[in-house]
């Protein structure tokens, strides 16, 4: 049999993998590099209340947690991928860290929970991704692991589930506090009953308090940045936690075009970004029927529901993407751990190698075949010789963070400099105004990916 230490072993070279790949890729659009940007403009402007989508252009999308967490590092270790990056796989490490300590409590194999955690293909994308969604697993899942040790009697856990839940509204939102409520609602409803749910709620957990401590930790951000930038909460509450969500293709997102998926789209989502174990789950499942006593039920139908929390909140939404199933995926982890006996537990680690060997594979794709450059400008602008830069029509943000912030936008010829030498980057086929001006002569210097990058002289 697969001894512990095999277990842990494969579940750090997971991690560490990842953490080795932060710095060998540059920053992707859209995503990626427009949170980088956000957070290079915070180091640079010292506005650490209000993220920016642009100089002077406040971003309503998204509490700022994940922007500090970005900018922190790269005051420090500066502006590159690494820096924007690693405070995302430290989140990630803590999730790991607090799911294998609730394996422990529960007497489940911590090894085997940590192993499908880090192996689990949205968990290894994510923990190193320059998004929202890890810091926002991060606070729920401390919010789920201090809700059930406060149900098992340990009072005071339950002010960790509100500080868990102070980091979500800061990470997302309120909509870590709906995650939890499709979860644990049901759950105490189907422990107590209808009204006993409401009278273990009130016996076991410090409702009062703790609401008052999870305000006082995140409240403060949200009334200071409606007095700096008023109409943030409108936006933000209503335009981001609703109409985006019932209005198919919204018009009201200020920063890009809503998605617009087909209904039950975020099942499909799960399957594949939760990969290798979506395929092995029900395996586990089918096997371990009928074998769960009293004592396991409790237990295994808290993690399927908090498991499937992300699914039925966005199982009507169309304006959804694959890193929204992430709050699930330590629920999953620690379900397998539950699930898996010794004699199974070859096929886990097996299992478990494929993320890691399909991360080695993309990172070959991105920086062995150029496959990066279609998604970032980088290469188009590294060691550009000092001179304006333009972007023509539509300016990337990867081209913003990759510039330092001096990639300006020109949508008319009126906007390019009227004297002197500038590079003017754009898509082939949308620089024919520019480039047939009798105002100036432009050489090609370079082309990388959907864009090529011209040096021009004005002759006005």
């Amino acid at each position: 049999m697969i001894r512990t230490r095999t277990l842990w072993f494969l579940a750090a070279f997971a991690l560490l993998l990842r953490l080795a790949t932060l710095g060998a890729y540059p920053l992707m659009d859209t995503t990626e590099a427009r949170y980088g940007e956000m957070a290079r403009i915070m180091v640079e402007t010292g506005n650490w209340l209000t993220p920016q989508f642009d100089y002077g252009v406040p971003f309503w999308g998204k509490p700022p947690l994940h922007t500090w967490m970005s900018a922190g590092t790269m005051a420090v270790l500066g502006d590159n991928e690494f820096a924007a990056r690693v405070p995302h796989w430290i989140a990630g490490l803590l999730t790991l860290g607090l799911v294998v300590s609730l394996a422990r409590r529960q007497r489940i194999n911590p090894a085997l929970t940590a192993l499908v955690l880090a192996s689990c293909a949205i968990f290894a994308v994510a923990a190193g991704a320059v998004m929202t969604d890890m810091a926002l697993t991060l606070g729920l899942t401390l919010a789920m692991m201090g809700f059930f040790l406060g149900w098992l009697g340990h009072y005071r856990w339950g002010y960790v589930a509100f500080v868990g839940l102070a980091i979500g509204l800061l990470a997302k939102g309120p909509v870590v506090i709906v995650l939890m409520a499709l979860a644990v609602g049901p759950w105490l409803m189907m422990q107590h009953g209808f009204k006993g749910a409401f009278v273990a709620l009130w016996q076991r957990f410090p409702l009062l308090s703790g609401t008052l401590l999870m305000l006082a930790v995140a409240a403060p951000w949200y009334g200071l940045a409606e007095q700096a930038t008023p109409g943030f909460l409108n936006y933000f509450l209503v335009g981001e936690h609703f109409s985006r969500f019932v209005e198919s293709g919204w018009q009201g997102d200020l920063y890009g075009s809503a998605h617009d998926e087909p209904r039950g789209t975020i099942w499909l989502f799960w399957l594949y970004s939760a990969l290798p174990w979506s395929l092995l789950l029900p395996w586990v499942v089918w096997r371990r029927r009928g074998q769960l006593g009293p004592i396991d039920r409790p237990w295994v139908s808290f993690l399927l529901l908090w498991m499937v929390a992300p699914m039925v909140l966005f199982t009507l939404a169309g304006n959804i993407l694959p890193a929204y199933v992430l709050p699930g995926i330590p629920a999953m982890a620690l379900l397998i751990a539950t699930l898996v006996r010794e004699r199974e537990v070859p096929v886990v680690a097996g299992a478990s190698l494929v993320t890691p060997l399909l991360l080695v594979v993309a990172m070959v794709a991105l920086t062995g075949f150029g496959l990066s450059e279609k998604k970032s400008d980088k290469a188009l602008l590294t060691e550009l010789p000092e001179a304006p830069l333009y972007y023509w029509q539509k300016r990337p943000f990867s081209g913003q963070f990759y510039s330092g912030g001096q990639a300006r936008l020109a949508r008319s010829l009126s906007e390019l400099p009227t004297q002197g030498t500038f590079y003017l980057a754009g898509r082939p086929g949308s620089l024919a105004q520019p480039l047939e001006s009798a105002s100036y002569q432009c050489q090609p210097q370079r082309q990388s990916g959907k864009r090529v990058l011209y040096r021009c002289e004005a002759t006005q």
